[in-house]
């Protein structure tokens, strides 16, 4: 989902790259203002706040036809080719670094339209039908005009519908589909909205519940009768239609292979997968050799922790005690929360002793929508909230909670992302940027730091936290596994059964996910070992100088960066002698902060 939002704004006018070359054109001489005016010249048609761009004043969705697309690869073809035109020697340090990261990022986009990854607009985890209502913006209403644009934007949702049914199609055609395997109940997030009769209950009415007392009586009526009837007559259709395609030719033509490698120049399309999200030069095969190597470090471990709980029985047996003992599960929705909650407080009080600079932002804790639950991971954090699945609780062990919310809240994934928001002093694509080597390897370094701060207090919880770091070594092996060394379904089933204590659930809903997005998984683990890297070589050669809390700040400042960059950024941090990062924006201090 991170990377649809990230992109859902992406939009494509008539010739932009003429309007954008011509302001390039400007800042010859100056590798400097050369790389600002391409940058700034593509991210402003990036999203839509361009004059080159057909989406003017973020007035309109996106466009997904074919023509669009191919706009969007020509386009970014010759920012390639304007990049590679810059002596990054003569940048300044700051700039080399945004340039690193942006280089990156429009090597990803462009690779993105090579591939035609735009024919399979979803997966097991998101799509584009539950996402449409993040690129609305409906938590950001204010006036009556902010109400009139959402109502615009809210009535082309048909039309930007049948264009990915279109690109469906043509994906189908070329064997470039998600797997059949993966697509059972998929449909149930479309269905919700197919089959409602009140409009009123559609999440894209939910900003007309509760609307600014500075609109009258009278224009609020207006505007929310004008969102019914819109929802009534047109988006309801639009989704049975969408329905109707699914069930009807999507699943029945859908590809019958798992593996990435076996779509169309399948090789070349999981290698940049693999270079995408992992921003690392490793082949698949020695993916899955460091993934063997800490699957077998971790299982020592597991067995270590499993005998201080006193248990009588082998590794196979404790698993299904661990799955089945009631003692282990929430008995309704709101335990779970409430619990939940508690082990975010825990956090908080630990906070100050392992980070210097703190967000104003906060989060709140809220159940998955209803409509996406069944087949949703078991939470997700970031800027403002954390998501908690409350569906099937006999699947969401209590004793996983305490590294589920480290990694999605604090200090993980809320934190890092509110951070990043509050940053001034980059550039918006990379403010508004997320890489998954970083990202998720920050949020399962920080499933770590639970040792350190003391929240998992039993063994237990000790072995859920071990049982999430086993779940993502896995992850290593079950995704090379099946787009490199053609498993089975099944067979990566087994493999997270025999070493986790997941629920058959998780389990179920995290192969699929792997399945049906190629690479994904793999960021995780190789982000998080770099970072234990890197805090070794700091720790071993700044000796007593070095203060967790500064290298922390320091990996979190510089924000969303490949590892490679981040490497290099630490590795300055140990030459300058470990100092405390100076913040661009007043944030403010944990003393200060909200």
């Amino acid at each position: 989902m991170k990377k649809a939002l990230l992109f859902a704004a992406l939009l494509l006018g008539t010739n932009p790259w003429a309007m954008a070359a011509e302001s390039v054109g400007t800042a010859s001489g100056n590798a400097d203002a050369q790389f600002k005016a391409i940058y700034t010249a593509e991210w402003a048609w990036r999203t839509g706040k361009a004059g080159a761009s057909a989406k003017p004043d973020n007035s309109r969705l996106d466009t997904a036809d074919a023509q669009s697309q191919q706009q969007r690869l020509d386009y970014w073809q010759n920012v390639i080719h304007e990049l590679d035109g810059i002596d990054v020697k003569q940048l300044t340090p700051e700039d080399q670094i945004d340039y690193a990261v942006y280089r990156e990022q429009i090597a990803n986009l462009l690779a993105e339209q090579q591939f035609k990854q735009w024919q399979m607009p979803f997966n097991s985890d998101s799509a584009f039908w539950s996402d449409v209502g993040y690129e609305l913006g409906g938590d950001r209403l204010r006036t009556v005009d902010d109400y009139k644009k959402y109502l615009d934007k809210l009535a082309q949702i048909p039309k930007y519908f049948d264009q990915q049914i279109d690109n469906m199609r043509a994906g189908l055609a070329r064997g470039f589909s998600v797997p059949r395997a993966v697509l059972v109940g998929r449909d149930r997030s479309i269905k919700s909205v197919a089959d409602l009769t009140d409009p009123t209950q559609s999440s894209l009415y939910k900003p007309f519940q509760q609307m600014p007392t500075s609109i009258t009586a009278a224009d609020q009526a207006a505007l929310r009768g004008q969102a019914q009837q819109i929802i009534r007559n047109e988006i309801i259709p639009a989704y049975a239609k969408l329905l109707k395609f699914f069930d009807d030719e999507y699943v029945p033509k859908a590809r019958t292979t798992l593996a990435a490698e076996a779509l169309p120049n399948g090789k070349a399309y999981y290698a940049q997968q693999l270079k995408e999200y992992t921003t690392l030069d490793l082949t698949p095969d020695q993916i899955h050799q460091i993934g063997l190597e800490q699957v077998a470090k971790i299982h020592m471990q597991m067995l270590d922790v499993m005998m201080q709980t006193g248990f009588k029985g082998d590794f196979a047996a404790f698993l299904q005690f661990l799955r089945n003992d009631p003692q282990f599960y929430a008995k309704t929705p709101q335990e779970l929360l409430d619990k939940t909650a508690w082990v975010a407080k825990e956090v908080d009080g630990q906070m100050s002793r392992f980070f210097g600079h703190l967000p104003r932002a906060r989060f709140t804790i809220v159940p998955v929508p209803d409509a996406i639950a069944p087949y949703y991971t078991s939470g997700r954090g970031g800027p403002g909230e954390y998501l908690v699945n409350t569906y099937d609780l006999k699947s969401r062990a209590l004793f996983n909670m305490p590294a589920l919310t480290l990694h999605e809240s604090y200090p993980g994934h809320s934190l890092q992302l509110e951070l990043a928001e509050e940053q001034t002093d980059q550039p918006e694509f990379r403010s508004n940027g997320y890489i998954s080597a970083y990202g998720e390897g920050w949020g399962l370094y920080s499933e770590f730091l639970g040792n350190e701060m003391g929240i998992y207090q039993t063994p237990y919880q000790k072995f859920g936290y071990l049982t999430y770091q086993m779940w993502r070594a896995c992850r290593l092996v079950v995704d090379t596994g099946i787009h490199h060394l053609n498993w089975t379904r099944q067979q990566a089933i087994d493999y997270l059964t025999q070493n986790t204590a997941l629920s058959p659930l998780e389990i179920a809903n995290e192969v699929d996910r792997y399945i049906s997005w190629p690479a994904q998984a793999d960021s995780y683990e190789l982000g998080y070992l770099k970072i234990r890297e890197l805090r070794a070589n700091a720790e071993k050669a700044l000796g007593p100088k070095f203060d967790i809390r500064h290298f922390h700040d320091t990996i979190l400042q510089i924000g969303s960066v490949p590892l490679p960059v981040l490497e290099q950024r630490i590795d300055r941090f140990v030459a300058e002698g470990g100092p405390e990062p100076q913040w661009p924006c007043d944030c403010g201090k944990p003393e200060h902060a909200d």
